[in-house]
């Protein structure tokens, strides 16, 4: 598929690209993440949520809010799913990657979404960019067939343990973590998840 950059206008749809932070104590910290050749998140890391710089970041670009951070690091090429969450997430990248986008808006309305309207995009090297809340998103993947390692800040206990099941709405059978609305591929196999993506499971191959 076609690879954009964040830098180009058609990002502003689904996100920002952050400038004038210094996050360089977070990258330091990211250097020492393990980078297996599958893909790892963790939600929450204590030294990464102990750099001077979030607090800036908590302030700037989540107005105060608590919030956590973690990484997503490793190897991977496809789609997968798509989330998203009722609150912006900021990257941090320490390496290159690129990010496989969608809006919500295009969801229909028995939780079901066509892969043809995403748009791939790389995210340079030490780029902070902020991903709307109406963004679907997933995991990174690899760029120049190299490893992706980042930061993923997000307002407290999002993608923690889900809470109990309730069926107020049709959305709640999408609800997979807290604050994580999911939407998955049959090819990918999910346990638990909405299997609602259509359409191919998107390669940046």
């Amino acid at each position: 598929m076609k690879i954009l950059n964040v830098m180009e206008p058609a990002f502003k749809a689904y996100g920002k690209v952050v400038k004038g932070l210094d996050v360089s104590d977070l990258l330091a910290v990211l250097e020492k993440t393990p980078r297996p050749d599958d893909v790892i998140y963790v939600a929450s890391d204590e030294e990464m949520e102990a750099c001077p710089s979030m607090e800036k970041i908590a302030y700037s670009l989540f107005g105060g809010m608590p919030v956590q951070a973690g990484y997503c690091n490793g190897s991977n090429y496809l789609l997968n799913a798509v989330e998203y969450h009722r609150d912006s997430e900021v990257n941090v990248a320490l390496t290159d990657l690129i990010l496989i986008l969608g809006k919500e808006q295009d969801i229909a309305e028995d939780g079901t979404y066509e892969t043809a309207k995403m748009e791939a995009f790389l995210v340079p090297a030490g780029t902070v960019v902020e991903v709307y809340a109406t963004t679907l998103h997933y995991a990174p993947c690899n760029a120049n067939g190299n490893k992706f390692c980042t930061a993923v800040i997000l307002p407290k206990g999002t993608n923690t343990e889900a809470p109990a099941v309730q069926n107020n709405t049709e959305e709640d059978k999408l609800l997979f973590a807290r604050n994580k609305w999911l939407i998955a591929h049959k090819d990918a196999k999910i346990p638990g998840a909405f299997e609602g993506l259509i359409g191919e499971n998107l390669s940046v191959k």
